[in-house]
């Protein structure tokens, strides 16, 4: 490690808030620590994020027990915060068509022009001209 003190500031901070996640996340019902984040501990009050206002409020109706919870397993937290915090869907990734080998597309026009007047035909031919 550098002896550099922002350094060595920034990794205690970074050490300290992964310790309070994994501390929370023990105490709180799976689907909420699958869904909130600790923001921080400041002056005894736990900072945590959370995806909706529904989990939001149940979570302030734990805080109590989990503020307990928390003093148990040796953490500084004499109250808990608890935020809604918006995240934005990420852009679906864009979908590139798939294109048939030219043996595939003749393949599919055989099969088409070997078939009765159906769907089905209608469907193949349409597929091997792709």
């Amino acid at each position: 490690m550098s002896n550099e003190p922002e350094l060595r500031s920034l990794f205690n901070t970074v050490q300290t808030l992964s310790e309070l996640q994994q501390h929370f996340a023990r105490v709180v019902p799976p689907q909420f620590a699958q869904a909130s984040q600790v923001l921080g501990l400041q002056n005894g009050t736990l900072n945590v994020a959370t995806a909706n206002g529904t989990m939001a409020a149940k979570l302030r109706q734990l805080a109590p027990e989990l503020v307990t919870k928390l003093q148990n397993r040796g953490c500084e937290v004499s109250s808990i915060r608890v935020k809604v915090q918006v995240t934005y869907a990420t852009r679906p990734p864009v979908r590139t068509p798939r294109l048939l080998t030219d043996t595939a597309q003749q393949q599919l026009h055989e099969l088409s022009r070997s078939l009765a007047d159906s769907p089905l035909k209608l469907a193949l031919e349409k597929l091997s001209k792709r």
